[in-house]
């Protein structure tokens, strides 16, 4: 009786790893490769190193996707041409991935426009609801989800952080990509939080290098004392042109990734790029396993980083306040 009670049990237990062991390893399916589409406004690398798509790549490892095993990624790239995203997201279609990975309203629309069916995951986007891609953060509906950085909100932010280092702040220029679908209410959004403070604000646009270069002749031109940075993939691209162009300028500057101040740049206070993605790498699990985008809800930033550029502070002759050094992640000397 026990030996049969023992092959009884054997048999249950391995009736229920059965059952079990789907659920946890669709990943290692044998024989199934996913294929994952990246659609990117900026150059791509292709390497851990890049800050957005290292993280997710990571990620994906870290949750048993092997590339040239059970993961093929196929890669997208505008090289900071918006106009190109229509044809780059068709392609991503026609290639048939499995899901679309991409940031931006600018790059998500165009996926959105390509696709009603294959699941569409942004690790970064502005206002999604404002820009109509979801109806809510809650329930998303459509196949689409992913991560909002509340790019919104940072302006203002950015602005009072400005004004707190430079205490004499009269004109701050606010540097825009108008090709940038999310670029608007994210200076509409600046220009309502200045109007109390007496400061102007002075748009300048650009859309490639060579244009950002002119900006910052514009800038001198119009007597600006400061720059904020709108979030946007080519700007992303160009942080150390910009870092140094606002030296070189003596305009104390702020932009919303981390990179900027860490090459020079005075300042940078924005969600963490490289947690993001993390995440996001984490939703496309969730779909892959059969999660539907409209269930799942789209996800805050948790992780925001302030780092702030103490030698280039001492260059332009800024004294940064101890309520920001306090709450800084890093200050570089």
């Amino acid at each position: 009786m026990n030996g049969l009670n023992k092959r009884r049990n054997l048999v249950i237990a391995l009736g229920a790893n059965a059952i079990l062991l789907p659920l946890r390893s669709l990943a290692q399916q044998p024989g199934k490769i996913w294929r994952v589409g990246i659609l990117s406004v900026r150059h791509l690398d292709f390497l851990d190193s890049d800050n957005y798509y290292g993280p997710f790549r990571q990620g994906m490892r870290e949750l048993g996707y092997v590339d040239g095993k059970n993961l093929a990624i196929e890669w997208r790239s505008a090289e900071g041409k918006y106009e190109r995203l229509p044809d780059l997201a068709a392609d991503l279609v026609r290639v048939k991935v499995d899901v679309i990975v991409t940031n931006g309203t600018s790059a998500v629309r165009a996926a959105q426009k390509a696709t009603t069916t294959i699941p569409i995951v942004f690790g970064s986007a502005g206002d999604p609801v404002r820009a109509g891609l979801i109806k809510s953060l809650a329930r998303p509906g459509g196949n689409i989800t992913g991560l909002t950085n509340m790019s919104g909100d940072l302006g203002p932010k950015h602005f009072e952080m400005l004004h707190s280092i430079v205490p004499k702040l009269s004109r701050v220029a606010v540097l825009l990509n108008p090709a940038n679908a999310g670029q608007a209410p994210n200076l509409k959004a600046v220009q309502t939080a200045t109007q109390k403070s007496g400061v102007k604000i002075l748009p300048v646009e650009a859309r490639n290098p060579q244009e950002i270069e002119s900006a910052f002749s514009t800038m001198t031109r119009g007597n600006a004392t400061a720059v904020l940075v709108i979030n946007d993939a080519v700007f992303t691209q160009q942080l150390r042109q910009i870092a140094e162009l606002a030296i070189k300028n003596r305009l104390p500057a702020i932009v919303a990734h981390r990179q900027f101040a860490e090459v020079g740049g005075l300042m940078s206070y924005g969600p963490s790029a490289a947690d993001q993605y993390r995440r996001a790498a984490i939703i496309v699990d969730k779909i892959l396993k059969g999660a539907k985008p409209s269930d799942l809800p789209v996800e805050q930033p948790t992780k925001f980083e302030l780092i702030i550029n103490g030698k280039t502070a001492k260059t332009l002759g800024l004294t940064i306040p101890r309520s920001l050094l306090v709450s800084a992640d890093k200050v570089i000397e």
